[in-house]
């Protein structure tokens, strides 16, 4: 990568990329894996320069997520194809600081169906045991031909779900013969 391709911003220690920070800024959906564990398909909010992701009591499963100081962060593009992966370092919000004051609701206001106002939604959060984190690039991301060429899919995980398999209705009794 040329050198001046490179953005670093000295305040926030972040170091990204133009297609980084431009595809920071169109993601609704992050795959995020968390110490060389599966990825995993997040709902996310863009933020300056970084995403912000929910999770935990009542919001999605990110195992791991609240806890790390790392992350690997895949976006993709419109056409549904891997632009690009990068390194993140994740930076968990506490309850009650200026930036969970200031972020909280904003992402509180983007998620779909959420019972309530967005003010008493970010409380629950704050209250519940939720995890609010950001995640910032701050590593050399991969991209182009940088990107594996294989689609890294993995088998479906293990749960605890039983789909019950149902003979098919019929209107009258069929007659063997």
């Amino acid at each position: 990568m040329r050198e001046d391709a490179r953005v670093t911003d000295e305040v926030n220690g972040r170091a990204g990329t133009p297609l980084v920070d431009e595809a920071v800024k169109k993601a609704a959906v992050a795959w995020v894996g968390v110490a060389g564990g599966p990825a995993r398909a997040l709902w996310c909010v863009p933020s300056p320069g970084s995403l912000l992701v929910v999770s935990g009591p009542g919001e999605q499963a990110a195992p791991g997520l609240a806890e790390a100081a790392e992350a690997q962060v895949t976006l993709r593009g419109d056409h549904g194809g891997r632009i690009v992966t990068w390194p993140a370092r994740v930076t968990r919000l506490a309850p009650g600081t200026e930036e969970w004051a200031a972020l909280a609701p904003t992402v509180a206001a983007k998620r779909l169906n959420a019972p309530g106002s967005a003010a008493d939604l970010a409380q629950r959060w704050a209250t519940d045991g939720c995890a609010l984190v950001r995640l910032t690039p701050a590593g050399e991301p991969a991209a182009g031909d940088r990107l594996p060429d294989a689609s890294l899919a993995e088998p479906p995980r293990a749960a605890p779900v039983v789909r019950a398999t149902r003979r098919p209705f019929r209107l009258h009794r069929v007659r063997r013969r």
